[in-house]
């Protein structure tokens, strides 16, 4: 399967994006690693990608669309991936179906992890991290042994600066400024498939696998 994950910041897309892919035995493809590996490799759209990201500058749209077609170029894709992370613009959306077009495939499903901003803001704001073992934990549902130090080498956790309040509030206002029409294309191709995001990891998984296994007996 040929499979797009999409869901604000908190949402749970980066976990349930590697679970799905070992179930489907399908590559995961997070664009983070994409990125790294691209310019490790010193490939032509990894090259360019490096020099933007170097000078602290937005990689454009045309240098994020050319370093993920020539990732999923690549052999371990040819039976299937779970993009993670990609596409974030109508129009990477659009240059996605142009490269699958091109390719002679298509899209078989748009996961769309639909999840209320106030679970992803309590959610991402009550993450703490270990900055010396980077254990992780959470204030509600993982909480240290002592409050705020770490069970295994008793630093002081810390938060993430991305994880703030203010940070959070502002990572989800730009999803939503961003994604809002690529939920509406999607919808029109009849490739999208919503899943409440307001559940626990197991049955949030469970959720997905279901409506993945309606599709592919379809």
């Amino acid at each position: 399967m040929r499979i797009v994950i999409l869901g604000p910041p908190g949402a749970g897309k980066g976990t349930q994006a590697i679970e799905i892919a070992q179930a489907r035995r399908i590559t995961h493809i997070s664009t983070g690693d994409v990125f790294r590996a691209a310019s490790d490799s010193g490939t032509r759209m990894g090259l360019k990608a490096q020099e933007y990201m170097s000078a602290g500058k937005l990689v454009p749209d045309e240098v994020v669309i050319g370093v993920v077609e020539e990732r999923l170029k690549q052999d371990d894709c040819t039976g299937g991936f779970m993009l993670d992370g990609f596409p974030r613009t109508l129009p990477q959306a659009e240059a996605l179906d142009r490269i699958l077009a091109a390719m002679g495939t298509r899209l078989d499903a748009v996961i769309n992890i639909a999840t209320p901003d106030e679970v992803c803001e309590k959610r991402l704001s009550g993450r703490r991290l270990c900055p010396q073992c980077k254990r992780g934990y959470h204030i509600l549902w993982m909480p240290p042994k002592e409050d705020g130090k770490c069970d295994d080498c008793g630093a002081s956790l810390i938060q993430r600066a991305d994880d703030r309040p203010e940070s959070v509030e502002e990572r989800l206002r730009q999803y939503h400024e961003q994604t809002a029409s690529l939920i509406d294309y999607y919808s029109g191709t009849g490739v999208l498939i919503d899943i409440p995001g307001d559940q626990g990891v197991e049955a949030l998984a469970d959720a997905i696998e279901l409506k993945l296994d309606v599709l592919s007996s379809a």
